[in-house]
This record gives structure tokens, sequence and C-alpha cells, in this order.
């Protein structure tokens, strides 16, 4: 289930906590749509041999800045040069403060049919801090008009173990977000990613990370109380109600083929027109990525060939993160029997309630989530 990504590196307002590549000025944004479209006519041969896409994510940046009539045209791009499904989820990244509702019903005639909704939280002191633009009563309104709009398949990101955030506080957030009747949320951990204006606040001790005991205790609280409300947990940090799955990420998790268009987007791909599978990725720079389209060149600065381990060890963390490892093909596809290779560790994760073993399928326990990566190591050394 290939899927593609576009990325739009704009934003109002770079959030302190955010390593994602983007800019503050929009100036340049009409040549980078000119570039964006050279460089997805220039991947036309990967649309060939019966490819069909099941997936389009605009990610940013805030791609909502756009123009309905621009993501329209993007789309319109993509479906001359690629075959995409008739019922492909169409995700478009959406920050409050960014969209009134006849925005989002033309953003919902231009072909999106799927909200993900950068919301952060309900609270206005830690919107504050986190540098988000918008108020906590316009992230209310803005899942309320995007429903008014029509769309019926809506995500909302929330963000917890934020410094001096309290589990009450936390809990405030998810029974708000509940309450919005989203289709999905993803609930992630406030992470010091170095580089950015957060981690040198850290550094310099102006900010306090919270202790990783609230962060854990956050996290189970999240588990439970979603799972209450009807949310299935169904990776690592994301949670959906019946059929409401992100395909999008899941392409990702799964291991499937993708291709990412825009400056700083990534690839990975093993299928026909390329030998072996390739990753590579684009330069994080809007500038360069014009000026090296425009030159007829592809805007990629790296790539790297993947070999067998590299994707065994890969699928044995995408396969932990999400549904769980699949046994069965890890012995077809890499001639690994886990339970053969791994017997002493597997009992001992089971015993101390980290992982589940239901016939050919291993999966974290919520117990096991919290020590995911660390579990996927020892599994893949």
């Amino acid at each position: 289930m290939p899927g593609l990504y576009i990325h739009i590196p704009f934003c109002e307002k770079k959030c302190l906590y955010c390593d994602f590549y983007s800019i503050e000025s929009m100036s340049s944004m009409e040549n980078f749509l000119r570039c964006l479209d050279l460089e997805i006519d220039r991947f036309a041969d990967f649309g060939r041999d019966d490819v069909v896409f099941e997936t389009v994510f605009f990610g940013g940046g805030t791609p909502s800045l756009l123009s309905p009539q621009a993501i329209g045209s993007i789309l319109n791009r993509l479906h001359k040069n690629f075959r995409i499904s008739a019922t492909a989820e169409v995700t478009l990244e959406t920050n409050p403060g960014t969209v009134d509702l006849e925005k989002l019903r033309q953003f919902l005639q231009s072909g999106i049919n799927r909200l993900s909704v950068g919301i952060q939280s309900f609270h206005d002191e830690e919107l504050k801090f986190l540098s988000r633009i918008h108020s906590a009563n316009e992230a209310k309104d803005c899942i309320r008009l995007a429903k008014k709009a029509g769309f019926d398949n809506i995500s909302l990101d929330l963000i917890f173990a934020l410094p001096n955030q309290g589990l009450r506080a936390w809990e405030e957030n998810l029974s708000t977000a509940v309450s919005l009747a989203p289709q999905h949320i993803s609930a992630y951990s406030l992470i010091m990613e170095e580089g950015t204006p957060l981690a040198r606040m850290v550094k310099r001790g102006e900010v306090l990370p919270a202790a990783e005991e609230t962060e854990s205790e956050m996290y189970c609280f999240t588990m439970e109380y979603l799972g209450s409300n009807g949310y299935e947990h169904y990776e690592v940090s994301n949670y959906a109600k019946l059929g409401y799955r992100c395909k999008h990420n899941s392409v990702y998790w799964n291991h499937d083929s993708y291709l990412g268009f825009g400056p700083s987007a990534h690839s990975f791909w093993w299928k026909s027109p390329l030998s072996k599978p390739t990753r590579w990725w684009n330069v994080a720079s809007v500038g360069r990525y014009c000026e090296m389209l425009l030159r007829g060149e592809s805007a990629a600065e790296g790539e790297e060939r993947l070999e067998s381990s590299d994707l065994l060890m890969e699928e044995i963390f995408l396969g932990l993160r999400s549904g769980g490892i699949d046994v069965h093909k890890l012995q077809c596809e890499y001639g690994i029997n886990l339970f053969e290779r791994y017997p002493q560790k597997l009992d001992r994760f089971v015993q101390e309630n980290l992982l589940t073993i239901d016939r050919e399928t291993v999966r974290l326990t919520p117990k096991g989530f919290l020590l995911c990566d660390g579990i996927a190591l020892e599994l893949s050394a």
C-alpha cells in the first residue's frame, strides 16, 4: 500500500519544540509550488507497473496556510503522474487559526478527506509555552467547524509531559479531546530535540523537563483513558475509533514504499524502477530545493541502499511500535525464526508482562510500550 507525502515548509510561527524543517517567511511560496510540480513530474516512472497509491499526506510546516486552490492544483499534479485509488485517504495537517468554515469547505471540495489538527493542548498557558499561535477556544472551534464543513475523519494532536504539567491538567486535555469526538487522537510526549529553541532553553536551565516517572504515569493514563473511551491503541502514540486508523502512517509502520516531495522530505522504495530497496532525502532548504530542480537536477541530498539486515532490524522496530511482529513474515522474507533465535528473551519479556505472543504475532503490552525501543534493540541484536 504505497503512499505519497508532500512537505509544505511554511509556518506563521515556528514552535520552540519543532525540529521539522520549516520557515516563517512566505515570500518563496510561489516559486516553491512551481518547483514542487517539477519534482512530482520527475517521478512519473514510479507510478507505472500497476502501482496504486492508497494515501496522500500534506505535512509541514503548516499546509493549511496554502489556499484550497493550491492544494487542489498539487492533487491534480499527483493524479496526472500517479495512479491514486478512488478511495485513497488524503490528509491535510491543519492548524487552528489558519482556517475558517469556508476554507475548510473548499479543502474538502479540493479532494482532502481527512484533517490532522495540531492542537497540542486545550490550556492557554500551555499553548503559550509551546509558542502555538491559537487559543484553546480556537482549537475547539476548529474541530467543530471541520465537522460543520463536512469532514467525518478528523485527527487531533496532543502533547504531554510538559514542564510543570500535572496529571490533572493532562487529564483535562484528554477529556476535552474526547468530548469533541474526533475519529483519531495522536498523543506524544514532549521531546527535547537537539537544535531546537526548547533544547537550548533546557541546556541553559531555563526549562526543567518533566521527570521520567511523570512522563510514564501520563503515558499509562493516556492508554487507559482513551481505551476506556473507545479508542484503539494501535501504535505507540496513536489511538483510533474502529475503522479510523491512519492509513498513511501505517504505510511507514508496515514498511511499505512511499514517495516524499518538498524540501527535507524522505522517500523509501523497494519496487521497480529501482533494483534495490532505497531510502533518500531532499535538501532541507527551500532555496536550494528550487535551485536544484530548476537546473533539471534531483533535489535529493543523500541516499542509502538497504541490505537485508537493515530491513530486518527496521521490520522488528516498526512491528513492535504498531500491530506487532509478524513472525511468519520474518521467516519467509528474511529466513529468521524469532522463536528459535530468542527463546529466552521472549520468555522473559512475556513473564515480565512486556510482550504477548498470539500464534505468529509478537506484540507489546501497555507496560511494554514504555520500553519499546529497548525491547526492539534486544530482539534485533
